[in-house]
């Protein structure tokens, strides 16, 4: 029987943490190619570290010209997010840090797999597993833990570039440790938070004068009470922070990126891959079906596992998990999956709206529980599949 009542963790890391701008700027680099053609093929990988950027991977544009044409904005591009992240750091500045653009053109021996020749439909960018998942615990149907780890970090975010908070620096890192009943997240045992600030003479005291009145915004209204513990800023001093203070990577940050640990992970990481790659889209896919499934009641709770191999258009498998809170038989949605949505590559791309510049704001904060947007951002965070959810089981 799964346990009522128990404490569960998950952390995020700001849009400052090193890892994250690398993130930042993979995603930014591949909005930048999908903007020129939809059907651009990025993966791209950023390196950071005391001022120095490497980026490298592979990129294809129908039109060469182009493809040279872009390679020379890769700088740019670059220097953009940093200064927007709110790097001028001495050892880590917009203006000044080192680039090194090593991106080439995209491998000939994978796009034969991937692009559609003939009868052949295109198939899927690599092998690979990818999981969705969504609880009704919270309204944006994601567990408690991540979805408010994320939270406070936004809105520090919020006030730091507004102004409001000047000794707030970009680096930070929250941790929630969330106490459930009865199934349902009641509460809050520990809250830790660590941020980059701007003066050594700020002590850890000084740091949670400023954040807890954001992190008590934030949760929810009585989740905080005397027997919460509290970590902000436990080591001391954070001044050296971002890319300066700990070297940054694409795609090192993916259980902040999905669930926080509280659902499986395929183990692919998201920035930097165009759509065309399953590790992404197939994962954001999964998550769209996983909610879906929990909006239309049919399930409390709901991981969906897909798979695929490379070069090959149609998932090998779907597997349907409601951890016993299935209205329905867990081979019902799997079977009803399978007919309200094309789960190709091309399906899932066509499906979502995946082929536009949608990707830079996912870099941080969280890839799901996000609200969709007008230009089909989050787009895998609609609800529209529900009535046809229903029909089908």
């Amino acid at each position: 029987m799964t346990r009522q009542s128990y404490v569960f963790t998950s952390e995020s890391v700001s849009e400052g943490h090193p890892d994250k701008v690398c993130d930042r700027i993979s995603d930014a680099i591949l909005d930048a190619f999908l903007t020129e053609e939809p059907e651009a093929r990025v993966a791209c990988e950023t390196f950071a570290t005391t001022n120095r950027v490497v980026i490298g991977g592979e990129v294809g544009l129908s039109d060469k010209a182009k493809l040279t044409e872009y390679m020379g904005r890769i700088e740019d591009i670059t220097r953009a997010c940093i200064r927007d992240i709110g790097y001028e750091q001495d050892k880590f500045h917009h203006a000044t840090c080192e680039i090194t653009n090593l991106l080439h053109q995209q491998s000939a021996h994978i796009a034969q797999g991937v692009d559609a020749t003939g009868d052949k439909d295109e198939g899927a960018g690599d092998q690979g597993i990818m999981f969705g998942f969504a609880t009704n615990e919270t309204e944006a149907l994601m567990p408690a833990p991540i979805l408010y780890a994320h939270a406070i970090l936004r809105r520090l975010a919020e006030v730091r570039k507004d102004g409001t908070e000047p000794t707030l620096r970009p680096d930070a890192k929250s941790q929630l440790s969330v106490r459930y009943e009865n199934g349902k997240p009641v509460g809050v045992s520990s809250i830790v938070l660590s941020t980059q600030h701007a003066h050594e003479s700020q002590t850890s005291a000084d740091i949670r004068a400023i954040v807890e009145p954001y992190i008590r915004e934030v949760l929810p209204e009585g989740w905080i009470d005397e027997d919460t513990v509290w970590h902000v800023n436990p080591t001391g001093t954070f001044v050296i922070g971002g890319p300066d203070g700990d070297a940054g990577l694409t795609g090192r940050k993916i259980i902040v990126d999905t669930y926080g640990g509280a659902a499986p992970h395929g183990g692919g990481a998201f920035s930097g891959k165009d759509p065309t790659k399953v590790d992404r889209s197939a994962a954001y896919a999964a998550r769209y079906l996983a909610k879906n499934v929990v909006a239309a009641g049919l399930a409390d709770k709901c991981t969906i596992q897909l798979s695929y191999a490379i070069g090959v258009a149609r998932p090998l498998s779907i597997y349907a998990d409601t951890f016993g809170t299935g209205e329905v038989e867990a081979q019902a949605i799997e079977n009803a999956i399978g007919q309200v949505m094309d789960l190709t590559p091309r399906g899932i791309r066509n499906h979502l709206g995946l082929n536009r510049p949608i990707y830079s704001r996912t870099a941080a904060y969280g890839h799901f529980g996000r609200a969709p947007e007008a230009d089909g951002g989050f787009s895998w965070e609609r609800t529209d599949l529900v009535e046809a959810l229903k029909r089908a089981v």
